[in-house]
C-alpha cells in the first residue's frame, strides 16, 4: 500500500491536534478544578451532578424562607413577650390600686399609672415590622388591628388569617400570629356566661361558674338572680328576660350550685336578701376589655370597698389571668414555630453537606491523577510533534 504525502501529513497533523485537544482539556480541569464540565466529560455523573445541583438550589431557597419566618415570629414573640410581662405589672396595678387603705388621690394616680401602660399595651399590638406591615392583623397586614370604637371600647379589625411559608418538601410554617389568637379571644373563665354584678349588691359572694351542661335544654337569654329574705335565710328566684320565673330555691345554700335550661351556676360567699345580679351569654373576654373594666372600677369614687366593687374585681383579676394565659399561649405557639424553624434549617444544612460531599465525589478533579496524566499528554504531545518536524523534513536528496 502505497502512502502519499499527503495522507502522511494529514495523519501527523490528526495526531497533533488531537493530543492538543486532550492536554487542553486536562489543562481546563485543572485550572477550574472540576473533572466534569460538561455532559460529553461524563455523561452518567453529569446528571447526577445536574440533580444534586436542583437539590441545593431548592434546599437555598428554603433556607431562605425560612429566614423570613424567623425573623417574622421572632420579631412577633418578641412583642408577645413584652406585652406578657406588661399585663403582669398591670394586674399587680390593679391589685395596689384596689386596697381599701389608699385614698381617693391615691387611686387615681394608680389609675393613672395602668391607663399609661393600657396605652402601651395597645402600642404592642399595633406593631409593625420593617416593612410596614402590622404584625398583628392576620391576612390585613396593611390594616390598623387595635382601636378605638364610638363606645369606648377596644376592637379588632384584623382577620384570623394564618400566614404561612414552605420551609420544606411538603412542610409550610405558620410565621404569624393574629391579633385575635393573641389579644381577643381568652377563654370566659366563668364558662359560657358573664356575670353582671348590681350597685344594690351587699352581700359578699361572686359567681364561681356558669356553664352549659345541656345543650339540648339550653336556652339562651340574659338571666337575672334575686334573692329574697324570707326571715331566716334568702330565697333565690331566677328570671328570663321576659321577667318570667323559670327557677326557684328555697333557703339558699351557696355550696349547691343552680341549676335551669340546661345551665349550672355556681356561687360562692352569702349573698343578703335584696341582691340581684345578671347572667348573659360570653364565650370570650378580652385582655383589653378586662382592664377597661378595671380602669372603671378604680376611678369610680369608693366602688372598691363597696360589695359590687368587691364582687367585680375577684371577677376582673380571673378574667385578667385568663388572658394572661392566652398571651402566654400565643407566644408558645411562635416559640415552638420557631424551634421546628430551628430544626428544619439544622436538616438543610445538613442534606447541604451530604449534596455537596456527593457532588465533590463526581465532579471534583483528582490533582495529581490529572497532572500526571497532562504530563502523559504534553510528552506523546511532544513525541507526535518532534516525529512529524523530521518526518517533514525529509527529501530525496538526503538519499542521493
Amino acid at each position: 500500500m502505497r502512502i502519499s504525502t499527503g495522507q502522511m501529513f494529514q495523519q501527523s497533523t490528526n495526531s497533533i491536534l488531537e493530543k492538543q485537544s486532550a492536554t487542553n482539556s486536562i489543562m481546563e480541569q485543572i485550572s477550574s478544578g472540576k473533572r466534569v464540565e460538561t455532559a460529553g466529560d461524563d455523561p452518567v455523573a453529569a446528571i447526577a451532578i445536574d440533580n444534586l445541583k436542583q437539590k441545593n438550589t431548592l434546599v437555598d431557597q428554603y433556607e431562605k424562607n425560612i429566614d423570613y419566618a424567623t425573623n417574622r415570629l421572632g420579631l412577633a414573640e418578641s412583642k408577645i413577650g413584652s406585652a406578657e410581662s406588661l399585663i403582669s405589672s398591670m394586674r399587680e396595678q390593679l391589685v395596689r390600686g384596689a386596697n381599701g387603705s389608699l385614698s381617693s388621690v391615691e387611686r387615681q394616680m394608680v389609675a393613672d399609672e395602668m391607663r399609661a401602660s393600657l396605652d402601651e399595651l395597645l402600642s404592642i399590638a399595633n406593631s409593625k415590622d420593617e416593612s410596614g406591615n402590622y404584625i398583628f392583623s392576620g391576612n390585613k397586614t396593611n390594616s390598623l388591628p387595635f382601636a378605638f370604637n364610638s363606645s369606648d371600647e377596644i376592637v379588632y379589625s384584623g382577620d384570623s388569617g394564618i400566614r404561612r411559608s414552605v420551609v420544606a418538601s411538603g412542610i409550610a410554617m405558620q410565621t404569624n400570629v393574629a391579633g385575635d389568637t393573641a389579644f381577643m379571644n381568652a377563654v370566659n373563665p366563668l364558662g359560657d356566661y358573664g356575670v353582671n354584678y348590681l350597685s344594690s349588691q351587699q352581700g359578699d359572694f361572686t359567681v364561681s361558674s356558669a356553664k352549659i351542661t345541656n345543650q339540648a335544654l339550653h336556652t339562651s337569654d340574659i338571666y337575672t338572680f334575686n334573692f329574697i329574705d324570707n326571715g331566716s335565710g334568702v330565697d333565690l328566684q331566677v328570671q328570663n328576660s321576659s321577667g318570667a320565673t323559670i327557677s326557684t330555691v328555697s333557703n339558699f345554700d351557696a355550696t349547691n350550685a343552680v341549676t335551669f335550661n340546661g345551665i349550672e351556676v355556681q356561687l360562692a360567699g352569702t349573698p343578703s336578701g335584696g341582691d340581684s345580679f345578671t347572667l348573659e351569654p360570653l364565650e370570650n373576654v378580652s385582655i383589653f376589655d378586662s382592664f377597661s373594666k378595671a380602669l372603671a372600677l378604680l376611678e369610680s369614687p369608693d366602688s372598691t370597698n363597696s360589695a359590687q366593687g368587691k364582687s367585680q374585681l375577684a371577677q376582673l383579676l380571673n378574667e385578667i389571668d385568663s388572658g394572661q394565659n392566652q398571651v402566654s399561649t400565643a407566644r408558645g405557639i411562635a416559640g415552638n414555630n420557631l424551634k421546628g424553624l430551628e430544626n428544619i434549617a439544622s436538616n438543610h444544612s445538613e442534606e447541604k453537606i451530604i449534596n455537596s460531599s456527593a457532588l465533590s465525589m463526581l465532579e471534583d478533579l483528582d490533582y495529581a491523577e490529572a497532572i500526571t496524566e497532562f504530563e502523559k499528554q504534553q510528552l506523546a504531545l511532544n513525541a507526535v510533534s518532534s516525529v512529524f518536524s523530521k518526518v517533514g523534513s525529509l527529501s530525496l536528496f538526503d538519499y542521493i
